[in-house]
């Protein structure tokens, strides 16, 4: 048997278990909406900077995130676990205040320009991914409404990544933001175009959509083929067996059987 002491450790992580889940629940819609605004200050951010009223705002969405962050970590019974489960969204909370602080200042005195462009592209992949998870708690992870919806985020931040690592390159880069648009859309599906990445960066930010358009090519394909093989199955004309057609020859199989036993019941009694 258990000791009371355990017991009540027990019945306490349970009910901090439950909170923690209301509390997420009561949430989720708000930051939902405020992790999309983020993510668009950020597009804007990397495009065309931002003004002082914006700066601001996006301020406020970041304070608004940390003390959403805390709280759900002081609720949550096994913190090291949460944290475990949640480190990237502990970066993506992290790194806005690199830029707050004299950090970012010294780097740029340093004239160390390759560790502030891959700063930046260290909060392109944590904020992707805080988009991701917002996303996720309201859109079935399964559901191909989630897949178009997670492609579209990816599509439109690796695109003003594009932009921000390749504006700026020598040989022609993506000079501006419909150009680096028109060029992640082309990646995302699958059919490439003539320009490739110079930077460092834009390489890897290249390698990480290609894998991503590689598996999601995959799930559309595959999604669009249940899609009309399903139809081919509840079409009785159609060449492929259709599953009604399978279900009807079972019932008429299983009743036949009733009407043998019957028949050889009756026979054996007379």
């Amino acid at each position: 048997m258990s000791s009371p002491n355990l017991t009540e450790k027990q019945d306490l992580e349970r009910e901090r278990s439950e909170v923690l889940q209301q509390l997420e629940d009561w949430l989720e819609t708000p930051m939902l909406v405020l992790g999309f605004a983020w993510l668009a200050l950020f597009v804007i951010e990397l495009i065309w900077g931002l003004n002082s009223l914006l700066e601001a705002f996006s301020t406020t969405i970041w304070i608004i995130f940390i003390l959403d962050f805390l709280v759900k970590l002081a609720l949550a019974p096994r913190k090291l676990s949460y944290l475990k489960s949640n480190w990237l969204i502990a970066i993506s909370l992290i790194l806005p205040a690199l830029r707050t602080f004299r950090i970012v200042r010294v780097v740029r005195t340093l004239r160390t320009v390759r560790a502030v462009r891959s700063l930046r592209l260290l909060r392109i992949m944590t904020r992707a991914n805080r988009s991701m998870q917002a996303l996720g708690a309201s859109i079935n992870r399964r559901g191909f409404g989630y897949v178009v919806a997670l492609t579209a985020i990816v599509t439109l931040i690796g695109s003003a990544g594009m932009y921000a690592f390749e504006n700026q390159v020598a040989d022609g880069g993506l000079n501006d933001y419909g150009t680096a648009l028109w060029w992640t859309a082309m990646l995302m599906t699958t059919m490439g175009s003539e320009y490739w990445p110079k930077s460092p960066e834009g390489r890897v930010l290249c390698f990480i959509l290609s894998l991503y358009a590689f598996a999601v090519f995959g799930y559309v394909t595959a999604t669009l083929a249940t899609f009309f093989i399903g139809r081919d199955a509840d079409d009785d004309k159609a060449e492929l067996a259709g599953a009604k057609s399978i279900e009807a020859l079972h019932t008429e199989i299983g009743a036949l059987r009733e009407e043998i036993q019957q028949l050889l019941h009756q026979t054996s009694e007379l």
